[in-house]
């Protein structure tokens, strides 16, 4: 758990990094990153800005750009978000104090199992976690107001392309190798699709199939 001068030091680092909506550091300052770390040498870095390494070869992205992410979305009070790619959970809790419901998906069924286990310990009812291919989305769910992808593509995966609302918003990280990268934030419009491109990034790839574990 924060204590007072960490979490400013943390909401610092924050601001830092340009995430500036106040509702957005209101959801990271109220979920804390260290639950979602269980044990071992790396939880001690729990509020250091720094992606660490969880179970099943995957990551806890750094804070900075969950925050970036999460203020890109534009997550709004009565939306209903798609989330591919659960990992640790830390996410989709900050995502679950934004919107009225959040769906995330993974396809490692061990990280879905921990994700759930945190998600009730800290009381977070509007959470729905799957074992599931994410990279077909959640087409009996859909359309969603906001969709989050976790893992890089090669191009915004059109299963998801097709599950956005009209006036909808996708936040992806798209590239070719784990070394070049770009979060990108794709509005569907009538017309179609807008593209604009935010940061460089690295995620793991957006692989299809289930995992193993």
């Amino acid at each position: 758990m924060m204590d007072a001068e960490l979490k400013m030091q943390f909401l610092f680092a924050l601001r830092s990094k340009g995430i500036m909506d106040k509702r957005v550091l209101e959801a990271m300052e109220s979920i804390d990153r260290g639950a979602f770390l269980r044990g071992g040498v790396f939880s001690a870095r729990a509020y250091e800005d720094m992606p660490l390494p969880i179970a099943c070869g995957q990551t806890i992205s750094q804070p900075s750009v969950v925050g970036l992410m999460t203020q890109a979305l534009d997550v709004r009070p009565r939306d209903k978000v798609l989330e591919v790619g659960t990992g640790s959970g830390y996410q989709a809790a900050i995502l679950s104090q934004l919107a009225r419901r959040v769906y995330t998906v993974e396809r490692h069924r061990r990280l879905v199992t921990e994700a759930r286990a945190v998600f009730d310990a800290l009381g977070l009812v509007n959470i729905t976690t799957l074992i599931a291919d994410g990279s077909f989305g959640l087409p009996e769910q859909a359309p969603f107001d906001r969709i989050l992808v976790t893992a890089a593509a090669e191009d915004a995966p059109g299963p998801l392309l097709a599950q956005l609302r009209v006036g909808g918003i996708m936040v992806v990280p798209v590239g070719q190798s784990d070394a070049v990268q770009s979060l990108i934030k794709v509005t569907r419009s009538e017309a179609g699709f807008d593209y604009d491109e935010l940061a460089p990034v690295r995620f793991v790839p957006l692989l299809e199939g289930l995992g193993q574990d």
